[in-house]
């Protein structure tokens, strides 16, 4: 076949020929790269030679024509045509043919969904986006640069399950670090939408941990939520960091927080007037950092804490008791917050309506049920799998040029009795 490269048509020609089988398809990337001048030289062509190609048979050579259209500046008129494209290709390409040119999939997707945040429509991105992020994966453990965007754009179209199905995948495969900083920040915020303040907190402290050199603005935004979600799920927060936190989080960290850390300690003295003072006197504050809405759901928690203390000192108490004790304005809003309670299993207790008495009860579940024996024979297994995961990854780290080499020149300042041996197919 004459592979001549001196217009659209020929290329378009091309695409159609060589889409058939591998050895083909390798050959069409190698023309593909040669041609990629003209593709980004002659916009008028590119539109309508997508119109010929089926981006389900020709996907690389789809991928490499709308990538140089999205690469233009596109007027309104077109950029809902535009989009359209995009996501009909996303849907129906092969994963096969993109993971070729997995940098300008990447391009296209990202450029797809600056068009969406300009056309304020973020959730005209999210299927699309999610679909992306499975056809670019080679494995459901690897961590891509799309995750963020999509975790992003569920958190502006408030589509906070569809996010949560991404965050249930075990992550162990990452290239950029700054992809895992925006993907357990976003990650954090979508769980914050679920109300799973507990895998929240996870994914929070994750990026308030994770190595780093230098302090970025995604950690100092990661550890302000983090204090506030701690407060909500936990009931308080400690100051104090994990051993493996980088020094650099260590030492900044508190200074960019100080007005969280003080609502910290406000919530921690119990008494809802003061807390409440306090976010009034800096509502600016939390308001120009997005969380005053978070910061409303700690003062609300702080109820529930009071009613909890009141469980671990009465067997009975009256709904006027609990209002007057928790600062509530009457039984009315009391029974409120502990039908809440109990049907979010925070507390066990019943309400007597005759004579509005509470009577507070132990925990019923038994841990002997078979859903009961299911969860925890599944969270074992989890654990073991991931318990065999750690041991290879830890192997293959024993066995790494590179760490060798650090492990070298810090030789003056480590005990090497403290380690396990080297593995023996490695001689050092």
């Amino acid at each position: 076949m004459n592979l001549n490269m001196n217009s659209m048509e020929s290329v378009v020609a091309q695409i159609q020929g060589l889409s058939s089988n591998s050895s083909d398809i390798t050959q069409l990337h190698n023309f593909l790269k040669q041609s990629e001048e003209l593709l980004h030289s002659d916009f008028s062509r590119l539109l309508s030679s997508l119109a010929e190609l089926d981006p389900s048979i020709h996907s690389l050579g789809f991928l490499y024509i709308l990538e140089a259209c999205i690469s233009f500046p596109v007027s309104k008129e077109h950029v809902s045509e535009l989009l359209v494209s995009v996501a009909r290709f996303i849907n129906s390409c092969s994963a096969e043919q993109i993971q070729l040119a997995p940098n300008k999939f990447i391009s296209v997707c990202k450029k797809f969904k600056d068009h969406i945040f300009g056309l304020e429509t973020p959730i005209r991105g999210v299927a699309p986006m999610l679909t992306a992020i499975r056809k670019l994966q080679s494995s459901s453990e690897q961590l891509t640069t799309l995750h963020a965007d999509f975790l992003l754009l569920c958190i502006l179209a408030k589509c906070y399950k569809t996010g949560f199905s991404v965050l249930e995948d075990d992550i162990y495969e990452i290239d950029q670090p700054r992809d895992f900083f925006l993907y357990c920040y976003y990650g954090g915020m979508v769980c914050i939408g679920q109300k799973q303040f507990r895998r929240a907190l996870e994914l929070l402290h994750n990026v308030v941990t994770a190595p780093m050199s230098t302090l970025n603005a995604i950690a100092v935004e990661a550890y302000k939520k983090y204090i506030l979600v701690s407060l909500i799920h936990l009931g308080q927060f400690s100051t104090s960091f994990p051993k493996y936190t980088s020094s650099v989080a260590q030492r900044n960290l508190k200074n960019f927080s100080q007005p969280y850390l003080e609502l910290s300690n406000s919530y921690g003295t119990g008494r809802i007037s003061e807390l409440e003072t306090f976010v009034q006197i800096n509502k600016e504050k939390f308001e120009s950092d997005n969380n005053l809405g978070l910061v409303m759901q700690v003062v609300s928690s702080m109820y529930k804490r009071n009613i909890q203390r009141l469980t671990q000192t009465y067997l009975t108490l009256s709904l006027q008791d609990i209002a007057n004790t928790v600062q509530l304005r009457g039984p009315k809003q009391a029974e409120m917050h502990v039908l809440q309670m109990i049907e979010d299993g925070e507390i066990y207790a019943t309400i007597n309506q005759k004579d509005g008495m509470v009577r507070f009860l132990e925990d019923p579940e038994q841990y002997k049920t078979c859903g009961m024996i299911e969860h925890i024979d599944s969270s074992i297994k989890r654990l073991m799998v991931v318990s065999k995961k750690l041991t290879s990854m830890d192997e293959l780290m024993s066995c790494d040029p590179m760490y060798l080499g650090k492990v070298g020149r810090e030789r003056q300042r480590i005990d090497f009795d403290d380690f396990d041996s080297v593995p023996q197919k490695f001689t050092v």
